[in-house]
């Protein structure tokens, strides 16, 4: 006669064999012998699991814990809970496992995927660490562990991770892409463009891989085979608003502005957009303003709204009562623009007046249907407060010597941030020219400002840049503004000051390619990287420039 032990083991051979009818018919008949039997509930709840009928299979393994609380129902109960969006309590019972049975690596390994899932990377490193310890070739572990150490920003381990997790599964594309993503942001993008590849051969509809295999093309300034890949994406029907964004930044970069400033219009529907649904039409550029009242809002960061601020005066003379809402840093500084009836802060546009159409302030380019040789330059800021400029004037003290502003960092959350930004120790290789430099650097990152408080050569009055009216006033009384691309050096280009901007050799689609100058800021100059993608060789060219100049200053 067949015990309830026995049809479980047969449910459970059915089960791990995708014969899931045949598995319940087991699991039933155990119930029929024993309805108390906690396996067969605790594997009634794994089919219901499967089926992704939630509701059942809790209640099956809280049924089978109630009586035996045994690690691998627990393990059970916390994926369930887990589903139910109830991950803090799905972790308190995982450690309740874990002291069950501390040398099970799957329990390891699964608290570590959710604490990753929680945004607790450091612990969940140390529970996947654990999990390799006891079982050190377990190829998705070390995948999981790779992706924890990639969010984490090590890229290094990450990549080697992945290498290992890829030697004990070569046929994974996720691990393939993965480590393919690691060696970008290494900026070995050849390197990278191999994984890609091999994880679109391992799965042929894997978007995510032919995205970032177009990037990776975008970054070697191979344009031809990413619009190519682009082409072939929309045949497979793998393209999607990432790669329309990613194929007009390619577009802009490379002067095809009439396709690009369209593609650029994807950005709203990407998950970082924050622009208002204002219930307006939107305008762009088709009707006819003259006699109506259109809302422009800020729709990217602080340097966009600079940049495209230019605009305003352009929309006021074709008629336009032109209400601005901008970013509240900016709100003083943006309320005198020429053509901006009303200026308010983005804080306040639920007390906007009445208006008739609204355009995202970076969709104008496209409404004024703008080309490399119709961009409106020159100076467009309005010249800050002469009190201001006095005030600031004063604080920097007698005019002995070339004085210049200098800026090695912008926001570290933005994507390019690790191209874009460098440490001051590095930009310090100019430091020994003859000028009086002057810190615009707001928020220094913990080790560009031990590195500045050491420094007695850069004055650092920055506390008292309380917003871009204070900042515009200060650059006002300087030469010179040095910068990495952040919105400095859209503010003082936008003020027609002198600013010599330090690019990556892969640059945003705004300054173009090849090109020491700026069609969009007469006063601006570009002091590029090249393939070899350091800023040391550019900051020595930069030096050796800043020499003539505090030469001739002094002269």
């Amino acid at each position: 006669m067949s015990t309830a032990a026995a049809f479980c083991e047969a449910g459970l051979a059915h089960f791990q064999a995708g014969r899931h009818l045949d598995a319940r018919a087991c699991y039933q008949q155990a119930l029929g012998i024993d309805a108390e039997h906690t396996d067969a509930q605790h594997l009634m709840g794994l089919l219901h699991l499967q089926a992704r009928q939630y509701n059942d299979a809790l209640e099956w393994i809280v049924r089978a814990i109630r009586r035996a609380p045994k690690a691998e129902y627990l393990a059970s109960f916390a994926t369930v809970l887990q589903l139910h969006g109830r991950c803090d309590e799905a972790l308190a019972v995982l450690d309740k496992a874990i002291q069950l049975r501390r040398e099970d690596a799957g329990l390891w390994g699964q608290s570590g995927i959710l604490l990753h899932k929680l945004g607790r990377s450091e612990e969940a490193l140390a529970r996947l660490d654990e999990s390799v310890r006891l079982l050190p070739d377990h190829a998705q572990t070390l995948r999981t562990r790779a992706w924890v150490l990639y969010g984490l920003k090590r890229y290094e381990e990450s990549a080697t991770e992945g290498a290992r997790a890829h030697r004990l599964d070569p046929g994974d594309a996720e691990i393939c892409n993965n480590l393919g993503l690691a060696l970008r942001r290494l900026r070995r993008n050849e390197e990278a463009l191999v994984w890609f590849e091999k994880a679109i051969a391992l799965a042929p509809r894997f978007a995510d891989a032919f995205d970032n295999r177009l990037v990776a093309l975008f970054h070697l300034h191979r344009f031809d085979e990413l619009f190519a890949l682009s082409d072939r994406m929309i045949s497979l029907g793998l393209s999607n608003e990432v790669t329309a964004w990613n194929v007009s930044l390619a577009q802009l970069l490379t002067g095809n502005f009439e396709a690009g400033w369209l593609g650029h219009q994807t950005r709203s529907k990407l998950p970082s957009s924050k622009y208002p649904p204002f219930p307006q039409p939107m305008w762009l550029g088709d009707e006819n303003v003259e006699g109506k009242t259109i809302l422009i809002a800020a729709d990217e960061g602080l340097g966009d709204t600079i940049h495209f601020a230019r605009y305003v005066p352009m929309l006021a003379a074709r008629g336009a009562r032109v209400l601005l809402a901008v970013q509240d840093p900016l709100h003083r500084l943006m309320s005198d623009l020429s053509g901006a009836s009303v200026c308010v802060p983005m804080s306040a546009t639920g007390t906007l007046p009445d208006f008739d159409l609204h355009c995202p302030i970076s969709s104008l380019p496209l409404a004024f249907n703008t080309r490399l040789d119709t961009i409106p330059s020159g100076q467009y800021l309005p010249t800050p407060p002469e009190s201001r400029v006095q005030a600031w004037d004063s604080r920097l003290g007698p005019r002995t010597r070339l004085r210049v502003g200098l800026v090695w960092s912008g926001d570290p959350s933005h994507v390019n941030d690790e191209t874009r930004s460098i440490p001051l120790r590095t930009l310090s290789r100019i430091l020994d020219v003859d000028v009086s430099f002057v810190s615009l650097q707001k928020a220094p990152r913990p080790h560009d400002a031990a590195v500045l408080r050491e420094r007695s050569d850069i004055l650092d009055l920055t506390a008292e840049l309380t917003d871009f009216t204070e900042t515009a006033a200060l650059i006002s009384c300087l030469d010179l503004v040095i910068t990495v691309d952040t919105s400095v050096a859209h503010l003082a280009g936008a003020l027609g000051r002198p600013t010599w901007i330090l690019l990556p050799w892969t640059p945003d689609y705004r300054w173009l390619l090849d090109r020491t100058d700026s069609p969009w800021y007469p006063s601006v100059r570009l002091f590029r990287q090249t393939e070899t993608r350091d800023y040391e060789t550019v900051l020595d060219r930069l030096r050796d420039e800043l020499r003539v100049l505090a030469a001739a200053f002094g002269g």
